[in-house]
């Protein structure tokens, strides 16, 4: 597969072909299964890619599920530091094809190894997420990586540059630039007919962070839990259960600083892309009692809207009916708003009729996502959450949690992601790695 696709050295079908036309005239007839070929709807092994999945917890197990469902997508290999996790999704995926074939392995490092894997999808704690993936970069896979994709800004622009460096194939779990309401409402403010867009807004949690420590308890056997492995880049601290059961959430150590990323990488994202954008970023963030403003070049006012607790609702301010992650884009001469739940809300009413009916199906929101990935790996195009359009998405929203942060305006170089006149605000832009761990 990576020969065909990278141009290197011919196809594996142009090989077997020109292998079985020697061989032919001396061989006795032979049966081969129609799988084998590509017959009878099946996809052949030389059109398959081969993919491993790293961290599959929840979120992670979800997104397996549109990779299972792609005929053309053969999952060899899962890994993960918890036992449980890793025995699990290997008996799903033996399961999924009827053999005992996926292996299972405690260290990413090891399956990352293997030169038969094409492709890995990262869905490790956010610690995890930049590094696995330049790792697996590095390694010569393509890599389809849960959001946020790093911790820090310095994270972004690595992960993105590795991209480039490596020509490798990336794509953000920000699974919204890929369905079809969402992409509507862009496409509205694309069009013009709302005028020249002035304000954007994008929704998110209200920010909290911690930075305690919970008590330690007793440390598992390695096999069981490798909480070195779990910490990964991350600083030390004592085993506490919790951690590993999805309670590192809001620690700063462990988390996307004060937890804008949980939508702002998904709202955030939308706004730029909505704004024509994707290449450049915000210059000013500022901090109010109920938003983040972040104003552009341009003059286009983008508005970090707190709408909810995390796990809780709050009385939103737009959106009531519009599900998670609403955003909403206004112009001179109308707007439109949408969200989770499907619905597209715009005005003036008559705009109505450049809407396609755009129904959600709920519990295939990842499939489109993940079939463009796919896609992109065959043609070499960029997915639609490259790892450009992730650099400039991500840092904008770490900017605008480093403006919650520290509590003041600041001022951002396009250019260099750099903040201006600012070096406390410039030193949160990386963090410092656990050795032996680095970028």
């Amino acid at each position: 597969m990576k020969a065909r696709r990278r141009g290197v050295g011919g196809s594996r079908r142009e090989f077997l072909k020109k292998a079985a036309a020697f061989a032919g005239a001396a061989a006795l007839p032979a049966i081969v299964p129609a799988s084998a070929l590509g017959r009878d709807g099946a996809v052949a092994p030389s059109e398959r890619i081969v993919m491993g999945g790293i961290g599959l917890g929840p979120r992670g197990s979800y997104v397996l599920g549109p990779f299972l469902d792609e005929p053309d997508v053969q999952f060899v290999a899962t890994c993960d530091v918890r036992a449980d996790r890793r025995e699990s999704i290997k008996a799903r995926i033996d399961g999924h094809y009827g053999t005992d074939g996926c292996a299972a392995y405690r260290d990413m490092r090891e399956l990352l190894a293997r030169d038969d894997i094409d492709a890995v999808l990262i869905a490790t704690g956010d610690r995890w997420h930049g590094l696995g993936s330049i790792m697996a970069m590095k390694a010569g896979k393509d890599v389809y990586s849960e959001k946020p994709c790093s911790l820090t800004i310095a994270e972004c622009e690595a992960v993105a540059d590795t991209a480039r460096r490596y020509g490798r194939v990336f794509q953000a779990g920000t699974q919204r630039r890929s369905i079809a309401n969402f992409k509507a409402a862009v496409d509205l403010a694309h069009s013009g007919k709302l005028g020249r867009i002035h304000t954007l807004h994008a929704s998110s949690y209200y920010p909290s962070v911690t930075y305690d420590w919970l008590p330690e308890e007793p440390l598992p056997d390695r096999d069981t839990i490798d909480w070195d492995l779990w910490l990964g880049p991350a600083p030390w601290r004592p085993y506490n259960s919790a951690y590993v059961n999805g309670g590192w959430r809001g620690h700063f150590d462990f988390d996307s600083g004060p937890r804008l990323l949980d939508w702002c990488a998904h709202t955030i994202d939308l706004c730029q892309w909505a704004n024509q954008t994707d290449d450049t970023l915000p210059i000013e963030y500022e901090t109010h009692e109920d938003n983040i403003t972040l104003r552009y070049a341009n003059g286009v006012t983008l508005i970090v809207d707190f709408l909810q607790e995390p796990f809780g609702n709050r009385d939103p301010h737009y959106g009531t009916s519009r599900g998670t992650c609403p955003v909403r884009f206004e112009g001179d001469e109308g707007w439109v708003e949408t969200g989770d739940s499907g619905e597209i809300a715009v005005s003036p009413e008559s705009l109505r009729s450049e809407l396609e009916p755009v129904p959600r199906l709920v519990g295939t929101e990842s499939a489109s996502h993940s079939r463009n990935f796919l896609d992109c790996i065959k043609t070499g195009a960029l997915p639609n959450a490259n790892a450009e359009v992730m650099r400039q998405s991500h840092t904008a929203s770490y900017a605008a949690a480093h403006s919650w942060l520290l509590g003041r305006k600041l001022t951002m170089d396009p250019e260099t992601a750099t903040f201006i006149n600012d070096d406390e605000a410039n030193r949160m832009r990386s963090r410092a790695m656990r050795p032996p761990w680095h970028l």
